[in-house]
């Protein structure tokens, strides 16, 4: 069910009056008096999170309690200060008009401050991997999500929905799984993406992933209301308020029409511009998945990010000590690569890209080169090609789709795929 929606007319956006009535309609007066806690995502997202923040606080002025939690996956949490820039107040109003809002960020490697829900069993697993299951999954997988999600009376999920290589289409109960959940599920299900791979997955909306999300969520018996939000530019083109799964099916329907850019012919050559908000590679990756669809076999991306110097705070180790590989590769050589973290390694696989192995040679369709702070040497170990930053001049690239190249500008949310896919 849907308690208020709206959707602009194409090519065009929302005010901030219409966002403001769609939220007083689906939210004022239904959490009176109840402990509420608000999921939102990081800085790796596109949102006009500062004015929802405070609209949100102002809708729901008559809650018992109200907390909001960052739902970083794996993401490093936020020191306090970056907890103000994100919701776009100062440490001054933290410590007086919002002293009673709570901001959190989860902590799925805290033992201490997940619980657990239950567990899918293998025959679940196989069922909701379908045709991609594979014995490298877990047999079974304990659902363990932040245990502040059982201390509310309510949730309130606020977040947007783009294409997505892992899921299909972001948003909803991902806040919930992997968003706030214990490591289990966040491997399980990125190493299920990966089994489906980018092209099959990414802007689909019936996935194995998105399956498994829910087939958890169902296991979480506090009530849950989903503020499903379509993003442009940092402006809103559609906003769903109600269930989770009727919220997020029609901001995933509006971002296929937003969100997709479909191409006649593939490119040979790509210039994938990561926005700033990407800070490692573990997330600047997007300038990658969101363009493979659209590359040619023996093409090439350049993820151009002369601000990148980290492949991830959290994950670095594990990559580098695996590199980035096509799927093939892992499952070829099974018993070498299977205690690294599965999510690590689906990390590498969506990299990578597609590709084949033939006679014990990895041949990946598309070539990755990164153009960053991140050093030729540390490339070659990562098994990335490099190109050095200052070489490139992005307005070469401008207006050559006639050649075979591309440059998209602000690359990671907006999804390139070919018509005939």
């Amino acid at each position: 069910m849907i308690h208020a929606q709206a959707t602009a007319l194409q090519n065009e956006l929302l005010s901030e009056q219409e966002i403001a009535a769609t939220l007083q309609q689906g939210l004022g007066g239904r959490f009176a008096r109840q402990k509420v806690l608000v999921l939102i995502p990081d800085h790796t997202r596109s949102l006009p999170l500062a004015m929802l923040f405070r609209r949100i606080v102002d809708i729901l002025y008559d809650a018992r309690q109200l907390d909001f939690m960052v739902a970083l996956g794996t993401h490093p949490p936020l020191r306090e200060a970056s907890l103000h820039a994100l919701v776009g107040i100062t440490a001054e109003e933290r410590a007086t008009t919002f002293k009673q809002i709570g901001l959190l960020n989860h902590a799925w490697d805290d033992p201490a401050a997940l619980a657990a829900l239950g567990t899918l069993e293998q025959d679940e697993i196989r069922a909701l991997a379908g045709a991609h299951w594979h014995p490298s999954l877990p047999e079974r997988v304990e659902v363990r999500i932040n245990r502040a999600a059982l201390a509310y009376d309510h949730i309130l999920i606020l977040g947007p929905t783009f294409p997505h290589e892992v899921v299909g289409f972001s948003g909803g109960a991902k806040y919930l799984f992997p968003g706030i959940s214990g490591p289990e599920m966040i491997n399980a299900t990125h190493w299920l993406g990966a089994l489906a791979g980018v092209v099959g997955t990414i802007g689909r909306l019936a996935t194995p992933v998105r399956a498994m999300i829910h087939a958890a969520a169902r296991r979480l018996d506090t009530p849950v209301t989903l503020v499903a939000l379509v993003v442009e530019e940092h402006a809103l083109a559609g906003i769903y308020v109600g269930d989770p799964l009727a919220a997020w099916q029609a901001a995933a329907d509006l971002s296929s029409r937003r969100h997709i850019h479909w191409c006649r012919e593939p490119f040979q050559r790509v210039l994938s511009c990561a926005p700033s908000m990407y800070d490692e590679l573990w997330t600047a990756a997007k300038a990658m998945y969101k363009l493979e669809p659209a590359v040619a076999v023996g093409g090439e991306v350049v993820i151009y990010a002369p601000h990148l110097d980290t492949v991830s705070h959290v994950h670095g180790e594990y990559i580098y000590e695996t590199g980035y590989h096509i799927l093939p590769y892992f499952l070829a050589d099974w018993d070498r690569f299977k205690q690294i973290p599965l999510g690590v390694l689906a990390h590498s696989t969506h990299l990578r890209g597609s590709g084949v192995m033939e006679n014990g040679v990895e041949k990946p369709n598309v070539r990755v080169t990164l153009a960053s702070r991140i050093p030729p040497e540390d490339c070659a170990r990562l098994n990335l090609g490099y190109l050095d930053p200052a070489s490139v001049d992005p307005h070469e690239w401008q207006g050559r789709e006639s050649e075979g190249l591309l440059h998209v500008p602000q690359a990671g949310e907006i999804l390139y795929r070919l018509k005939d896919q």
